[in-house]
């Protein structure tokens, strides 16, 4: 599985994939984190398409162009806001990453980036999310040709070395 899942550190907009996921509110308008990255950096074409779009519920994942982005596509997906655990969060993340697979899937996307989804102003516990995120495409991955590739996108060194620590972890099992 190692040759199917790369972790990098960088910046997700500069990304060469087929599509590249954002980390989207329910309206899919733009908001602040790498949600606003990615509409600045793909311009106005994204808003204009997400317009159209009618908002997204939490845990589930639309498609768009990439504009301006060096990503084909765009995959949004709203992840939950953390509550303390017990409002069925780890499920609602844990959607988000498998939506998003499944329509690249549908899609033929063969190379996708993910950033961390719900972390930043959503505060769900950065390790709890890693570990979840990962485990949920090492299972899609295992049963699906497509995508071929999966790059979690880190955003610092800090998260980059937790992604790989839980990945080798992960992969050992």
């Amino acid at each position: 599985m190692k040759e199917r899942i790369e972790i990098i550190e960088g910046d997700i907009t500069k990304l060469k994939v087929d599509a590249i996921v954002n980390a989207a509110n329910r309206s899919l308008l733009g908001g602040g984190g790498v949600d606003g990255a990615i509409h600045r950096a793909a311009g106005p074409g994204l808003l204009e398409e997400c317009r159209k779009l009618g908002g997204c519920e939490t845990g589930q994942a639309k498609i768009t162009k990439g504009y301006n982005l060096p990503a084909k596509f765009v995959i949004h997906t709203v992840g939950p806001i953390w509550s303390g655990g017990n409002h069925n969060e780890d499920k609602l993340l844990s959607d988000c990453y498998l939506n998003s697979l499944k329509l690249a899937a549908g899609n033929k996307i063969r190379t996708i980036a993910f950033p961390s989804i719900s972390t930043g102003a959503y505060r769900f516990p950065f390790e709890r999310a890693t570990r979840l995120a990962i485990q949920t495409t090492l299972d899609f991955l295992n049963n699906n040709q497509i995508p071929e590739k999966v790059i979690f996108c880190c955003f610092g060194k800090e998260a980059y070395e937790k992604y790989l620590e839980i990945f080798n972890e992960l992969c050992k099992e």
